[in-house]
């Protein structure tokens, strides 16, 4: 039996380990509450960190905490615990996410088969968005395969399009930083998370900075979102992306909120395989951001109502780490 100061450190290390996931804009929209001696942490979405012109029904908010829940459940794993979580907990409180109780594994109950949680924590400090190129080389059949199942554990369909869907979304990007090109709002409300050394931006811990900008793109054949649109970062190089980009994405048959912590999930599981196969990654919700062109996106007929998030994939840079706030400002022990 752990004494409360033991289950203070597991907490601490599990949320360590949480907060490693992506978020729209690196905002790092969660909140965690761990009452002393109880062996539960609750989730929260934290508000002021909510994206009013991308992400105005905080759907990419739900995303970004579904992933640190998912990544949770991994440490969880990992430190010898299992982490058995409801979704929404509080129907008064539509910022309590999610309820986690830890619980020791049964000695006498077998593991059940397939994937172990634990087995993705080496990839939680080793997955990192690359706004890079490419190469060219075209992903196994059976490293795909084993993408889409990591998504139908955590109940959602990753969808590999043909070619001409795959056109067709890329299509929709292009179309999307159009949009976004012209909406005031939403570059001033990029720029804010942006972090490049000028005078008057946030903190160093959070935000997008400019390291991980990646190179300008030569043509718009690769969707990755560029946060330095006016080119105004000095020394920034330019370079040529992969022809035919390898995307993939993730949705879900319904769009309610625990729609959105499900899709965070699988988004987070999707990663950690991805990382563990040798594959650089890199998030794209640009034309998500728009709902005239977030519903086109999903393939006619599929069984996939609801697109969350498109993934692109490949062989290439990994990127980097992109900085994180203390466990200290987003964990609470009362």
């Amino acid at each position: 039996m752990p004494t409360t100061e033991e289950l203070v450190e597991t907490v601490t290390a599990l949320v360590e380990d949480a907060v490693t996931a992506p978020s729209m804009h690196n905002v790092q929209p969660w909140r965690f509450i761990h009452r002393a001696g109880a062996r539960s942490l609750a989730l929260y979405g934290d508000p002021s960190r909510s994206l009013p012109a991308g992400d105005p029904d905080g759907r990419g908010l739900h995303l970004g905490c579904g992933a640190a829940l998912f990544n949770l459940r991994v440490s969880a794993a990992h430190h010898g615990w299992n982490a058995v979580v409801e979704l929404l907990p509080d129907p008064r409180d539509p910022w309590h996410l999610a309820e986690v109780v830890l619980q020791e594994p049964d000695p006498v109950e077998p593991e059940a088969p397939g994937p172990v949680l634990a087995d993705l924590h080496p990839a939680l400090p080793k997955r990192h968005t690359s706004r890079f190129p490419f190469s060219d080389e075209r992903i196994p059949g059976e490293i795909l395969d084993g993408l889409r199942g990591a998504a139908l554990l955590e109940g959602c369909r990753l969808i590999v399009p043909g070619t001409w869907h795959s056109d067709a979304v890329l299509d929709l990007v292009r179309d999307a930083e159009l949009f976004e090109s012209a909406d005031a709002a939403l570059r001033e409300e990029i720029a804010s998370w942006t972090r490049t050394g000028r005078a008057g931006e946030g903190p160093a811990t959070e935000g997008i900075p400019s390291y991980a900008f990646g190179p300008r793109q030569y043509g718009v054949t690769a969707p990755a979102r560029d946060f330095d649109p006016g080119h105004g970062l000095p020394g920034r190089i330019s370079a040529d992306f992969e022809k035919r980009p390898q995307i993939a994405l993730l949705g879900t048959l319904d769009d309610s909120p625990a729609d959105w912590l499900r899709a965070g999930q699988a988004m987070e599981r999707v990663l950690l395989q991805a990382t563990l196969d040798g594959l650089s990654t890199s998030l794209m919700s640009q034309p998500l951001e728009w709902p005239e062109l977030r519903a086109l996106t999903r393939e006619p007929g599929s069984l996939t109502g609801f697109v969350h998030m498109l993934f692109r994939f490949g062989y290439g840079p990994r990127g980097t780490r992109t900085p994180r706030r203390p466990v200290g400002e987003v964990l609470t022990v009362e």
